[in-house]
Protein backbone atom coordinates (compact mmCIF):
# COMPACT_ATOMS: atom_id res chain seq x y z
CA UNK A 1 0.00 0.00 0.00
CA UNK A 2 1.49 3.22 -1.06
CA UNK A 3 1.06 6.48 1.29
CA UNK A 4 1.19 10.19 0.25
CA UNK A 5 1.62 13.17 2.62
CA UNK A 6 -0.28 16.57 3.27
CA UNK A 7 1.94 18.94 4.68
CA UNK A 8 -1.31 19.99 6.89
CA UNK A 9 -3.60 17.91 8.19
CA UNK A 10 -6.11 21.05 9.36
CA UNK A 11 -9.32 19.37 8.08
CA UNK A 12 -8.94 16.00 10.00
CA UNK A 13 -7.60 17.45 12.97
CA UNK A 14 -11.44 17.42 14.75
CA UNK A 15 -12.36 14.23 14.26
CA UNK A 16 -8.30 12.78 14.96
CA UNK A 17 -8.68 14.72 18.45
CA UNK A 18 -12.51 13.01 19.38
CA UNK A 19 -10.67 9.44 18.39
CA UNK A 20 -7.74 10.53 21.09
CA UNK A 21 -10.29 11.87 23.94
CA UNK A 22 -12.61 8.82 23.26
CA UNK A 23 -9.49 6.10 23.41
CA UNK A 24 -7.49 7.83 26.02
CA UNK A 25 -9.41 10.46 28.08
CA UNK A 26 -11.54 13.92 27.84
CA UNK A 27 -8.59 16.61 26.94
CA UNK A 28 -5.82 14.36 25.01
CA UNK A 29 -6.68 15.54 21.84
CA UNK A 30 -5.80 18.11 21.80
CA UNK A 31 -2.73 17.42 23.73
CA UNK A 32 -1.58 15.34 21.19
CA UNK A 33 -2.65 17.56 18.10
CA UNK A 34 -2.57 20.92 19.18
CA UNK A 35 -4.30 23.77 17.08
CA UNK A 36 -1.34 25.95 17.37
CA UNK A 37 1.45 23.12 16.34
CA UNK A 38 1.37 22.09 12.01
CA UNK A 39 1.17 18.62 11.85
CA UNK A 40 2.11 15.86 8.58
CA UNK A 41 -0.44 13.43 8.09
CA UNK A 42 -0.08 10.59 6.24
CA UNK A 43 -2.45 8.92 4.36
CA UNK A 44 -3.50 5.74 2.42
CA UNK A 45 -3.70 5.47 -0.97
CA UNK A 46 -7.46 5.79 -0.39
CA UNK A 47 -6.87 9.05 1.74
CA UNK A 48 -7.47 8.08 4.81
CA UNK A 49 -5.81 9.42 7.55
CA UNK A 50 -2.97 6.81 8.67
CA UNK A 51 0.18 8.82 10.57
CA UNK A 52 0.65 12.20 12.15
CA UNK A 53 3.62 13.39 12.00
CA UNK A 54 4.99 16.63 14.11
CA UNK A 55 8.46 18.30 13.82
CA UNK A 56 9.64 16.14 17.15
CA UNK A 57 8.60 12.58 15.83
CA UNK A 58 5.55 10.26 15.07
CA UNK A 59 2.44 11.27 17.44
CA UNK A 60 0.29 8.01 16.28
CA UNK A 61 -0.52 6.16 13.72
CA UNK A 62 -4.40 5.70 13.24
CA UNK A 63 -5.12 1.82 12.59
CA UNK A 64 -7.78 0.60 9.90
CA UNK A 65 -9.73 -0.50 13.37
CA UNK A 66 -10.13 3.28 14.63
CA UNK A 67 -7.71 3.27 17.19
CA UNK A 68 -4.50 5.06 17.76
CA UNK A 69 -0.92 3.28 18.16
CA UNK A 70 1.77 5.75 19.72
CA UNK A 71 5.11 6.91 18.93
CA UNK A 72 7.04 8.26 21.47
CA UNK A 73 6.35 11.95 20.70
CA UNK A 74 2.50 10.87 20.63
CA UNK A 75 3.92 9.43 24.04
CA UNK A 76 5.58 12.07 25.51
CA UNK A 77 2.28 14.23 24.83
CA UNK A 78 0.07 11.76 26.49
CA UNK A 79 1.89 11.66 29.92
CA UNK A 80 1.74 15.38 29.89
CA UNK A 81 -1.58 15.50 29.55
CA UNK A 82 -2.57 13.21 32.04
CA UNK A 83 -1.87 13.52 35.58
CA UNK A 84 0.18 10.67 36.76
CA UNK A 85 -0.29 7.32 36.97
CA UNK A 86 -3.18 7.49 34.37
CA UNK A 87 -2.24 6.09 31.22
CA UNK A 88 1.19 4.98 32.01
CA UNK A 89 3.25 1.55 33.39
CA UNK A 90 5.79 2.92 35.75
CA UNK A 91 9.60 0.64 36.17
CA UNK A 92 12.05 1.08 38.47
CA UNK A 93 15.85 1.51 37.05
CA UNK A 94 16.24 -2.33 36.74
CA UNK A 95 14.45 -2.33 34.02
CA UNK A 96 15.31 0.78 32.42
CA UNK A 97 18.33 0.12 30.24
CA UNK A 98 15.94 -2.62 28.56
CA UNK A 99 12.83 -1.27 27.68
CA UNK A 100 14.84 1.67 26.35
CA UNK A 101 15.78 -1.18 24.05
CA UNK A 102 12.63 -2.02 22.76
CA UNK A 103 12.02 -4.90 24.98
CA UNK A 104 8.87 -6.02 26.77
CA UNK A 105 7.97 -4.81 30.17
CA UNK A 106 7.17 -7.74 32.83
CA UNK A 107 4.53 -7.54 35.41
CA UNK A 108 7.30 -8.15 38.39
CA UNK A 109 9.01 -4.88 36.96
CA UNK A 110 6.07 -2.73 37.46
CA UNK A 111 6.06 -0.37 40.33
CA UNK A 112 2.89 1.63 39.43
CA UNK A 113 0.20 1.66 36.91
CA UNK A 114 -2.93 3.82 36.03
CA UNK A 115 -5.96 2.04 37.72
CA UNK A 116 -8.29 2.31 34.00
CA UNK A 117 -5.44 0.23 32.20
CA UNK A 118 -6.74 -2.54 30.37
CA UNK A 119 -5.72 -5.33 28.16
CA UNK A 120 -4.98 -3.36 24.75
CA UNK A 121 -4.64 -0.26 25.64
CA UNK A 122 -1.87 2.05 24.23
CA UNK A 123 0.37 3.27 26.77
CA UNK A 124 3.50 4.99 28.14
CA UNK A 125 6.23 3.39 29.60
CA UNK A 126 8.16 5.84 32.20
CA UNK A 127 10.66 5.78 34.38
CA UNK A 128 9.48 6.32 37.90
CA UNK A 129 11.02 9.63 37.66
CA UNK A 130 8.93 10.77 35.09
CA UNK A 131 11.27 10.30 31.60
CA UNK A 132 9.02 8.40 28.87
CA UNK A 133 11.32 4.89 27.93
CA UNK A 134 8.96 3.54 25.71
CA UNK A 135 5.19 3.00 23.97
CA UNK A 136 3.23 -0.34 23.83
CA UNK A 137 0.26 -1.78 24.51
CA UNK A 138 -1.02 -3.06 27.65
CA UNK A 139 -1.07 -6.96 27.50
CA UNK A 140 -2.28 -7.12 31.58
CA UNK A 141 -5.19 -4.70 33.24
CA UNK A 142 -3.75 -2.77 35.39
CA UNK A 143 -4.77 -5.14 38.41
CA UNK A 144 -2.82 -7.52 37.02
CA UNK A 145 -0.21 -5.80 36.69
CA UNK A 146 0.15 -5.03 40.18
CA UNK A 147 -0.69 -9.02 41.21
CA UNK A 148 1.07 -10.91 38.99
CA UNK A 149 5.04 -11.24 39.98
CA UNK A 150 4.98 -13.24 36.32
CA UNK A 151 3.83 -12.17 32.70
CA UNK A 152 4.50 -9.84 30.38
CA UNK A 153 2.72 -6.35 31.26
CA UNK A 154 3.45 -4.27 28.00
CA UNK A 155 4.34 -5.40 24.63
CA UNK A 156 6.77 -2.41 23.93
CA UNK A 157 6.31 -1.33 20.25
CA UNK A 158 8.74 1.85 20.33
CA UNK A 159 11.90 2.56 23.13
CA UNK A 160 13.29 5.56 23.31
CA UNK A 161 17.20 4.04 22.81
CA UNK A 162 19.42 6.65 24.04
CA UNK A 163 17.33 9.83 24.15
CA UNK A 164 17.51 11.76 27.75
CA UNK A 165 14.78 10.91 30.19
Amino acid sequence: MTTRETDDGADDLPRLRTVADYQFGPGVGAALFPESERLTVRRSSSGRPQQVLADAGRVVTYGTDGRFTLGLEGGRRLAAALDPPAGRVTVGDESDPFVRDGKNVFAKFVSRVGPEVRPGDEVAVVHRDGGLLAVGRAELSARSMADFDTGMAVLVREGAGDEPV
